[in-house]
């Protein structure tokens, strides 16, 4: 087992529940590329990213869970951050609760974050750079040029997010 969980106990929004449904219904099943490790990776990220950035952690949250739980191949599938916006209304106030405004940037964050967009609100921005700190593990290393806030961009959490990224660390939840 690793270091890194869903911490479900202390977060407002994410559950036990909640990741489990997305498993579920996820189109690609055990994705290693894709799948619960990346999910986990990606909140790691996101939570340590929002701590220097005071983004809305509610909304990092959910995003590291949603994102790409609507893409249908590993490999091409332009639509799926579009796809998972609209789920995001589909089952917000069923397995979570949030705010209007919560919703509105967790959509925004999900619509657009393969578009390589970088200006944005800074949770947005968050929730971009947690996934970005992520492509190690299809062998990409991160490049600070396509990361959004100014700590994701330091050489130590590149590397440290790489490192841990190309081992494809295996979570518990």
């Amino acid at each position: 087992m690793s270091k890194y969980s869903l911490n479900a106990d202390t977060s407002k929004v994410l559950t036990d529940e909640l990741l489990n449904h997305l498993l579920e219904q996820f189109p690609l099943g055990n994705s290693i590329i894709h799948g619960k490790g990346h999910w986990m990776r990606v909140l790691y990220n996101g939570r340590m990213i929002a701590k220097e950035t005071r983004a809305n952690l509610n909304v990092v949250e959910l995003f590291a869970v949603m994102h790409d739980c609507q893409r249908d191949n590993e490999h091409y599938d332009l639509e799926h951050g579009r796809r998972a916006a609209k789920y995001v209304h589909k089952i917000r106030g069923k397995w979570f609760d949030i705010t209007d405004e919560e919703t509105e940037l967790l959509v925004d964050a999900c619509k657009y974050h393969s578009d390589g967009l970088v200006e944005g609100d800074i949770t947005i921005q968050t929730c971009w750079d947690a996934d970005r700190l992520e492509l190690g593990r299809v062998g990409i290393k991160p490049s600070p040029k396509r990361l959004c806030t100014e700590f994701a961009k330091r050489k130590d959490i590149i590397e440290e997010a790489y490192n841990r990224s190309k081992h494809k660390e295996t979570f518990k939840s």
